[in-house]
């Protein structure tokens, strides 16, 4: 939803910092608004997997949008308890599991023991086959027309307060059929973003397929794997999407759309699921 904070009051996951402004030779003191990046580790049953570099806000829903899309756990019920632990060099999320989830029992010889950067998908994963996992099928077949997606595109900006003061976030959004923004989290990291949505989508028991995922970065094969695990039936990102996240996305049942813009969009995969045709036929 839009930001309703005052514009004097910087919202949350930004900070002020001085600089020196220059325009045409000459230069003033001014008070800057930035995105926070801080490290957050992420362990479960006391055990450590990851720390990825993330913006400070909507943690609970990073916390369990990660855990669902990297495999950590299989449902939501699966995760009993988040626990934000700020620490003098960043934040540990304690992520509390069931016994027969997958992250119960990390084995520390295959763990992501290197920090991820706000910009990685994949950074400290320690074997090749964990890079392509196979993906489950998509089996929401539902048809959106093509207009509900030039209505979320349009209005995307709105929804990022982050980054109309910092100019430095990524949004990951969710409009519903008729192209309606109702969820949108923002982060540094594109698949920080991307988790946060999936998370704060289960934790308002709301429902991601039936809707679109909008996102305002490229669609690498990670956002794609994010998002057909999460059960999305179509992506639309702001930016291009990479061979693989083409093939993966073909092959997985995701209709795929990149080069997003109010006024036109380039569709990669599935195309069927774009037409005018509210029906549920593929």
């Amino acid at each position: 939803m839009p930001d309703s904070t005052p514009p004097h009051t910087p919202p949350a996951g930004t900070a002020q910092r001085p600089l020196q402004r220059w325009r045409s030779e000459r230069h003033q003191q001014q008070v800057d608004v930035v995105a926070e990046e801080v490290p957050v580790a992420l362990r479960y049953n006391g055990a450590a997997f990851a720390v990825m570099m993330a913006t400070p806000c909507d943690l609970e829903d990073f916390a369990l949008g990660f855990s669902l899309s990297e495999g950590l756990i299989a449902a939501p019920a699966q995760l009993l308890a988040i626990e934000v632990r700020p620490q003098l060099e960043g934040i540990e999320l304690q992520m509390t599991v069931t016994e027969d989830a997958p992250g119960a029992d990390l084995d520390p010889a295959n763990g992501r023991l290197l920090p991820g950067r706000g910009g990685c998908g994949l950074c400290g994963t320690r074997q090749l086959e964990e890079v392509l996992r196979p993906l489950p099928q998509i089996r929401e077949r539902r048809r959106y027309p093509p207009a509900a997606l030039q209505r979320a595109l349009a209005t995307l900006a709105q929804h990022q307060p982050m980054n109309a003061v910092s100019g430095s976030t990524h949004a990951a959004a969710w409009a519903d059929a008729s192209g309606r923004i109702g969820w949108v989290r923002e982060d540094v990291g594109r698949h920080n973003a991307l988790d946060k949505l999936i998370g704060a989508l289960h934790h308002n028991e709301h429902a991601i397929d039936g809707g679109l995922l909008v996102i305002s970065s490229r669609a690498s094969y990670e956002m794609v794997s994010k998002a057909v695990r999460a059960g999305a039936s179509v992506l639309a990102a702001v930016s291009a999407p990479t061979a693989l996240a083409i093939d993966l996305a073909r092959s997985a049942g995701l209709c795929l759309v990149g080069f997003a813009r109010e006024n036109g969009f380039n569709v990669y995969t599935h195309p069927e699921r774009l037409r005018p045709d509210d029906s549920h036929d593929s």
